[in-house]
């Protein structure tokens, strides 16, 4: 029988695994804006980002991510997710996907320069994918069409998120296991909307091996590599499909989750998608979302919030940051039950209302 490890036997765990991590990213970060910055020197004619608002202080930025860290630690110790297993791959595979985001830098600095972000629009892809899909997000190539793309976006991410990328995913995981605990979980079903990858399904599975789960999103691309990357797992389905219209029965899915989506959703189209959120939820089912901190939620935060989308192109961000999901979720029949930070993202947590138990009928 295997024994639990001791705290100092977990925490050493732990910190084997993701200092390394954090080190390999934070390298790449470093490397980049030294890229950046050459640019820039060699004669960029668009203007520097700027903001008036508040920005925090890097002791501040680096105290918060390591909040996040012993956050992710905390639930570890508590029993609410195993140690993470990150599945990174091999030093190759890494070494091959480091190749891929250094190499696609230049063509990125192109767009940002001459602001063009439409390249992924074609006769091919035109009518195939929702417009506001077809667009370079982070002026990468290839948008989230390309096997490149998607081989290439996790290194992306965790760059972006100096290495905290997956434990911020990881934090979906509480507000499901609150709802999951003591359950048979066999029996019940997750739905994961925008998959990407599949690295959250992942954490998902390490934490709930035999939960039916099943990972929607609009390109294939994205999903043939998440189909590579979950193949050690059963119970795990994949599927291309659009959020706005998810190919499932009403009240079907015990719980709906969304990791890091809804910022790159127009306005009218995030209505939709929730709207079908609470078509496939069953009565007493969970909704968490993972996306970005919006403005007022930590104010010397808010002046990253206005540089983000001058430097990647989100086009959809700045609405983002402004809208209120509790007031959207609740026109939907859906309960706010709480949001929690978690580095530069937050995590919100809705429900479904359960029937109210049928009153027996007395006798005559």
């Amino acid at each position: 029988m295997n024994r639990p490890l001791s705290r100092f036997a977990t925490r050493a765990a732990y910190g084997a695994s993701q200092l390394p991590r954090i080190a390999w990213y934070l390298g790449h970060g470093l490397a980049m804006t030294r890229i950046a910055q050459r640019a820039r020197e060699d004669g960029s004619a668009r203007p520097r980002p700027h903001t008036d608002a508040r920005t925090p202080d890097r002791k501040r930025f680096f105290a918060d991510m390591g909040a996040l860290w012993r956050q992710d630690l905390a639930n570890v110790e508590a029993g609410v997710y195993p140690l993470p297993a990150d599945h990174d791959g091999s030093l190759k595979m890494l070494l091959d996907r480091s190749r891929l985001f250094f190499e696609d830098l230049p063509a990125v600095h192109r767009r940002r320069e001459s602001g063009d972000h439409a390249e992924v629009l074609s006769e091919e892809t035109r009518g195939n994918r929702p417009r506001y899909y077809l667009q370079n997000f982070h002026f990468q190539s290839g948008g989230w069409m390309t096997d490149e793309s998607a081989q290439r976006y996790d290194t992306q991410v965790e760059v972006l998120f100096n290495g905290a990328a997956n434990a911020t995913r990881r934090q979906a995981l509480p507000p499901l296991h609150d709802v999951f605990a003591g359950r048979d979980q066999r029996r019940l079903s997750l739905l994961d909307v925008g998959c990407g990858t599949g690295r959250f399904l992942d954490f998902v599975k390490q934490t709930w091996p035999r939960l039916p789960a099943l990972g929607l999103d609009l390109s294939e691309a994205y999903v043939k590599e998440a189909k590579r990357h979950l193949q050690r797992w059963s119970r795990t389905d994949l599927m291309v499909g659009n959020a706005e219209s998810i190919p499932l029965p009403d009240e079907s899915q015990d719980a709906v989750t969304s990791i890091f989506m809804f910022h790159e959703l127009p306005p009218e189209v995030r209505r939709i998608v929730l709207s079908e959120f609470a078509r496939v939820l069953k009565p007493g089912g969970r909704l968490v979302l993972v996306d970005s901190l919006q403005h007022g939620d930590e104010p010397d935060y808010d002046g990253l919030l206005e540089l983000f989308p001058q430097s990647f192109h989100e086009p959809y961000y700045l609405s983002y940051i402004k809208e209120d999901f509790a007031a959207l979720c609740q026109d939907l029949g859906l309960t706010y039950i709480r949001n929690a930070r978690a580095f530069v993202s937050k995590v919100i947590v809705f429900d479904k209302p359960a029937r109210p138990a049928a009153t027996a009928t007395r006798a005559a």
